[in-house]
């Protein structure tokens, strides 16, 4: 698993280290590291023009560092000062006793085999200041490489609001940074590689799962096992209108591994005909029969404040997506006031916009994608709900301030009925006996991965696909 950190647990775990150590090994170890990724970037790096983008403070000095070994090892280093009075004057100094040289030419960047890009790092605060902003959009030769976070970037949340300079690879110490594990700040990130140097750090409060981690949550049948004792899922979706949404809920249901799917609703003999296995009725949740979790509200239509209340009203954990999300927000908070079962909310940003709407906040789609995690975060306070926010990066948040971020998925996924899908499969799980929060990122995880399979090396794919490929994916986790 992947733990990130918030800057001040960051800044308390280096105090404590660097008390009990000499002055600048900290920053040492943090710089052979650096260094050691940028050797490995460059196809040799004798004769390769490295190029600093120095700021002020420790991270122009990481870079300042990691260049000069760069430098001893024949590398033409240059260090373009962005703030030339508040330079970090020891590692500027190691810079040139070891050949490299300080430059005023911002052409440089172009020309570079590699550049550092040491301008703000954990300590930046909002977009690119003038003398720094042009690099933005300047044309690269090699890769950029950001030290810790990618100028721009707020590293605590991944919010970006202007020009911010966008890494080929960054390398983050200690730990990652949740800005560098959530859009957009995460696409600007690249591939990011961790360097440990020895923090001792209190528990993250943002993580994101792995494979291994996936694995280790799946359900696996024992031998005494049968469809019941596996766990049964009611999906309540669908409508004469929407048809399609209680076909695609029900084919991630099936794939969930959930013993049996239960589904009830308008489109029973479209289900039935499509997924003979289910077990359907024409009545609400509070006449189908009995289910270990209920997802409701996919395609639901007028039919879905009836179903969001029946469900409800069941001592069983509910996801509510789609329809049910806007009868939620119309209803309130209250709906779900005093539950013996936990909710699961799973709103893409326009449904979280109409969510915060509910409790007072107003706030657009844009406004959402932008701030994901805090806005995750104040929808579960507020709801007492755990909360699958969708998007580019996918973040899940229970009502205790856990979060989870998904690394997983492609852009594909953004096609009609994919988020059907995925409604089904978390409430599979759900239904197996995961929590909310373990359930919501495992099914994340893997319809990330399954949108990856599906879309092979590049072709469109339909919300069917998606749900055909969630077999081979579980198999690879699990085989």
């Amino acid at each position: 698993m992947r733990h990130a950190h918030r800057v001040d647990q960051v800044r308390t775990a280096e105090a404590a280290l660097m008390a009990t150590l000499p002055e600048g090994t900290l920053m040492q170890r943090a710089a052979a590291g650096l260094a050691a990724t940028c050797a490995g970037l460059l196809p040799r790096v004798y004769g390769s023009r490295v190029l600093v983008l120095a700021g002020s403070g420790d991270n122009g000095g990481d870079a300042l560092y990691a260049a000069a070994r760069l430098a001893r090892r024949g590398a033409r280093a240059e260090a373009l000062l962005l703030d030339p009075a508040k330079v970090h004057a020891a590692g500027l100094a190691e810079l040139l006793a070891a050949g490299g040289r300080v430059t005023d030419d911002p052409g440089a960047f172009g020309r570079a085999d590699l550049v550092l890009d040491g301008i703000v790092g954990i300590g930046g605060r909002g977009p690119l200041r003038p003398a720094a902003a042009p690099f933005a959009t300047m044309a690269r030769r090699g890769p950029v490489v950001a030290v810790d976070v990618p100028s721009g970037v707020a590293p605590d949340t991944g919010e970006v609001t202007g020009p911010a300079l966008r890494a080929d690879v960054t390398v983050c110490f200690g730990t990652h940074k949740p800005g560098l594990l959530i859009d957009p700040g995460a696409g600007y990130a690249g591939v990011v590689h961790l360097v440990k140097i020895g923090l001792d750090l209190p528990p993250a409060p943002v993580e994101a799962l792995q494979h291994a981690d996936v694995a280790a949550l799946l359900p696996v049948p024992g031998t005494e096992s049968d469809k019941y004792r596996r766990g049964v899922v009611g999906v309540a979706a669908g409508s004469s209108r929407y048809p399609g949404a209680a076909l695609l809920a029900v084919a991630g249901a099936l794939r969930g591994g959930a013993g049996a799917v239960r589904y009830a609703g308008y489109a029973a003999a479209e289900v039935v005909r499509r997924h003979p296995e289910t077990l359907v009725s024409e009545t609400g949740p509070a006449h189908a029969g009995r289910v270990q979790a209920w997802v409701v509200g996919p395609g639901g239509g007028d039919g879905a404040d009836r179903a969001l209340r029946e469900a409800l009203d069941t001592d069983v954990p509910v996801l509510a997506d789609a329809d049910a999300l806007t009868e939620l927000a119309r209803l309130g908070p209250g709906l779900l006031a005093g539950r013996s079962a936990p909710t699961l909310l799973t709103p893409h940003a326009g449904e979280a916009a109409r969510l915060l709407a509910g409790v007072g906040e107003r706030a657009d789609a844009d406004t959402v994608a932008a701030r994901r995690l805090a806005v995750a975060r104040l929808l579960a306070a507020r709801y007492g709900a755990t909360v699958l926010l969708k998007g580019s990066t996918t973040v899940v948040a229970d009502p205790e301030g856990t979060a989870r971020v998904n690394t997983t998925g492609t852009g594909w996924l953004g096609t009609a009925g994919s988020g059907d899908v995925l409604s089904g499969l978390t409430g599979s799980l759900l239904a197996t006996g995961l929590t909310p929060l373990d359930a919501a990122s495992a099914a994340a995880y893997l319809h990330g991965l399954a949108g990856r399979h599906a879309t092979g090396t590049g072709a469109p794919i339909t919300a069917l696909d998606l749900a055909d490929a969630l077999h081979p994916v579980w198999q690879s986790l699990t085989g």
